[in-house]
């Protein structure tokens, strides 16, 4: 199965410390394996957040080139509309979420991939929409 990786993965592998906390290591493991394995979904959405706030130039251009190896996912309107209706239930339902968050989901939803992240955001959605966590070997 196809993963979307979301920011908070990528920030976290991405750090210039690679002193990670013990309890994070395995996450950074793992999303090493879903690239090997050509399995790693990239969103437009998700490459802005991961290159905004970034300081340097020089940092921003090797990032950025870094993620050239990552194709952006084309978006559809059918994913746009079910993101909406992901907005709306959760709203309903007392659970705020990012426009980005629910297009990731509906995205997922749509395609039949799991969703990577340490975001516990998507855990709030999880009751009310559905979508499936890639088993990354722990809670986030």
């Amino acid at each position: 199965m196809n993963v979307i990786v979301d920011t908070s993965v990528w920030s976290l592998a991405l750090r210039r410390n690679y002193g990670y906390p013990q309890d994070k290591a395995f996450l950074v493991q793992s999303l090493q394996n879903l690239i090997a394995d050509g399995r790693v979904i990239l969103m437009g959405a998700v490459r802005q957040e991961i290159l905004s706030g970034v300081r340097h130039k020089e940092q921003f251009s090797r990032l950025r080139d870094y993620l050239h190896r990552f194709p952006d996912l084309e978006i559809s309107t059918k994913d746009y509309e079910l993101a909406a209706e992901f907005f709306n239930t959760c709203r309903r339902n007392g659970i705020q979420g990012s426009n980005t968050d629910f297009l990731i989901c509906a995205v997922a939803h749509n395609r039949g991939y799991s969703i990577f992240t340490m975001d516990k955001d998507f855990g709030n959605f999880q009751p009310y929409i559905p979508i499936v966590f890639h088993e990354s070997g722990g809670k986030y």
